[in-house]
């Protein structure tokens, strides 16, 4: 019997569902709790590049996943068994005490080890879809706490929009950012979020700041406040880090780094001519959504 409400009767298939990459246009880390989880504050912004998931429902109670080739035709990259996504369906079949399984079909377009947040999409995604598949639906608060203990990025992806964000993750308030074009630039080479979360030489007291001073910021120039904290010992670990914002100052953009790297970003016109960047580097112009494709559901 299940524990929570049934909201419709389940669902043969989702197809299509997308999951949106985000960025963080800063990061500050502003003390360390005991547990030795990291406090920070971000502005986090969802843009157009997304990966998109397709479900089947399966009445023998197993959860399975296939890899499907990206919108352009080429091989997704290959996923642990147990990726975020695979996860979150356990969890959330757990938390409903359903019978019910799913097969996910997953096109991976974000990058991995990016700093943009792929993953944990994928995994919010999962968690609307699979309620919609069912024909359940957990309580806000239940289904915030599930997506928390999924990761820190999680519970961003199911707040419907941009968001301001402190704690470890799940102090999540709506922000509006105006619509804007950017350029992200993800080299080859990946970096250990682990690695630079435990350097000593990481920056772990900057002074905290407040929604209203982002807001008001240089006249209205968000896009521009504020650091990344993490980005100094990320480049330490990671040189193409260095060499993808040389390649953006080359172009006259203002780079940054997203999450923990190794992507970069910088804000850029809708006319903005550029060089060939190193033609295994992967470069894409996004532009910002209005709210998560998701919102509502």
């Amino acid at each position: 019997m299940n524990r929570f409400p049934v909201s419709s009767r389940p669902l043969k298939a989702l197809y299509d569902v997308p999951a949106p990459a985000k960025l963080n246009l800063f990061l500050h880390i502003t003390g360390r709790r005991p547990d030795g989880y990291h406090l920070l504050q971000s502005a986090f912004m969802l843009i157009d590049w997304c990966d998109t998931l397709h479900f089947e429902l399966r009445t023998d109670g197993q959860i399975s996943r296939t890899d499907l080739k990206s919108a352009d035709g080429t091989a997704s990259e290959v996923l642990p068994a147990e990726d975020l996504a695979v996860r979150a369906a356990r969890a959330l079949q757990a938390a409903c005490g359903i019978s019910l399984g799913a097969h996910i079909g997953l096109e991976k377009n974000i990058p991995s080890q990016a700093g943009m947040g792929g993953g944990s999409s994928d995994a919010a995604s999962c968690l609307l879809a699979l309620q919609r598949l069912w024909g359940v639906r957990l309580p806000e608060k239940d289904l915030r706490t599930l997506a928390l203990s999924l990761g820190a990025d999680v519970p961003f992806f199911l707040s419907g929009g941009h968001a301001w964000v402190e704690g470890i993750g799940e102090e999540i308030t709506p922000l509006a950012l105006p619509s804007a074009q950017f350029l992200v630039v993800k080299t080859p080479v990946g970096v250990s979020t682990p690695e630079i979360f435990k350097a000593s030489s990481l920056k772990r007291d900057t002074a905290t700041a407040t929604m209203l001073g982002f807001a008001a910021y240089a006249d209205g120039q968000v896009f521009k406040f504020g650091h990344n904290d993490l980005q100094p010992v990320a480049q330490k670990l990671c040189l193409q880090i260095v060499q993808s914002l040389e390649w953006l100052e080359s172009q006259q953009l203002s780079g940054r780094m997203t999450g923990s790297g190794s992507a970069v970003f910088a804000q850029i016109l809708e006319n903005t001519d550029l060089a060939d960047a190193p033609g295994d580097w992967l470069v894409r112009k996004c532009k910002n959504l209005e709210m998560h494709p998701l919102a509502g559901w």
